[in-house]
């Protein structure tokens, strides 16, 4: 993103902004400017210039019309000055923050149209900010540790067929597995929870709905059938008691125990919609979380390397203990 300091005289400054003056100071001087003729004095299309004329009377709400009997645009009604757009200093750091936020999908099918959109909202800014905005740009940034590796054709074949709900035919490896199966779905919704991608989709061979991960997606093909989602599909009810994505069939109250070790990165963030935090004397925290299943936070707990006690229920605190003892088997 370019730094909004740079002088308004130069070619590289936001010129959707200042090409769209240039049509509103020629309309309102009565000059009844048309396409042609707009194009060869600001040295555009006339595409171009369709296109900001569209944008100046449906979304800045310009009454722009044009004039048959004089073959140029000429605005309806009384129009004084340009509308300015407004954004504060937070509106600008948010877009900034978003910008670099988008580092996470170089290399996918998201880079291009969403930098697109990035610099179009920039480019709209207002001539005069009142701080340096390369230094914000330098400042911040994101990073993530471990990428899944997507075939991007297959995503893009997903994207599509969730849009334009399309049944698939998946060739689909499970977890675990040594070879893939097929599978014929209707693909409801994909989403990106905790850096991971998800395909939720009803799964014809098992007559329910099912999450498949798209790095385990071998081939993806249209069958030329479409589909119509159940009105009650909502992915943040099906979520709800979930740790993550496996939606389990059980009803859990879940008891964890930190040590002040830990405790403050605990304080820090929501894990689940259900948590409840109580304070311990020793500088520790107790967590209760009410989820239908325990296989995910079984391993969130095992990752915190003894740190944090399973004390209820007792199936989740056997299987954390199973699964330390295989741990110290292998070690």
């Amino acid at each position: 993103m370019k730094d909004k300091t740079a002088t308004p005289s130069s070619k590289q400054s936001r010129p959707p902004l200042e090409r769209m003056h240039r049509i509103h100071r020629a309309i309102l001087a009565g000059k009844y400017p048309n396409a042609t003729t707009l194009a060869g004095e600001i040295e555009v299309c006339t595409k171009t210039i369709q296109r900001d004329i569209e944008f100046m009377r449906d979304r800045l709400g310009l009454p722009i019309e044009f004039d048959f009997s004089r073959n140029g645009f000429r605005y309806a009604g009384e129009v004084a000055d340009f509308p300015a757009l407004q954004i504060t200093e937070g509106e600008l750091f948010a877009l900034v923050v978003a910008e670099k936020a988008l580092e996470q999908y170089r290399g996918t099918d998201f880079e291009k149209p969403l930098l697109s959109a990035i610099r179009k909202l920039a480019d709209t800014l207002p001539d005069t900010i009142s701080f340096n905005f390369s230094d914000w740009e330098r400042s911040i940034s994101f990073r993530t540790r471990a990428q899944p590796i997507i075939d991007l054709d297959i995503f893009r074949v997903l994207a599509d067929a969730c849009t334009r709900r399309r049944q698939l035919r998946l060739s689909y490896r499970k977890a675990g597995a040594s070879s893939a199966e097929d599978r014929l779905v209707d693909p409801y919704h994909l989403a990106n929870i905790n850096g991971e991608w998800f395909l939720f989709a009803y799964d014809h061979l098992r007559g329910d709905l099912r999450t498949f991960a798209p790095t385990r997606i071998r081939a993806a093909t249209a069958t030329g059938a479409t589909f119509a989602p159940p009105r009650k599909f909502s992915l943040e009810e099906r979520l709800r008691d979930s740790f993550g994505v496996v939606k389990g069939g059980g009803d859990f109250q879940v008891v964890l125990r930190f040590s002040p070790k830990v405790a403050d990165y605990i304080r820090e963030k929501r894990w689940h919609e259900s948590q409840q935090l109580r304070e311990l004397s020793n500088g520790g925290l107790e967590m209760r979380l009410r989820l239908s299943s325990l296989a995910e936070v079984e391993r969130w707990v095992l990752g915190w390397s003894g740190h944090c006690v399973a004390l209820k229920p007792r199936e989740l605190a056997e299987s954390v203990r199973r699964a330390a003892q295989r741990l110290l088997d292998a070690h």
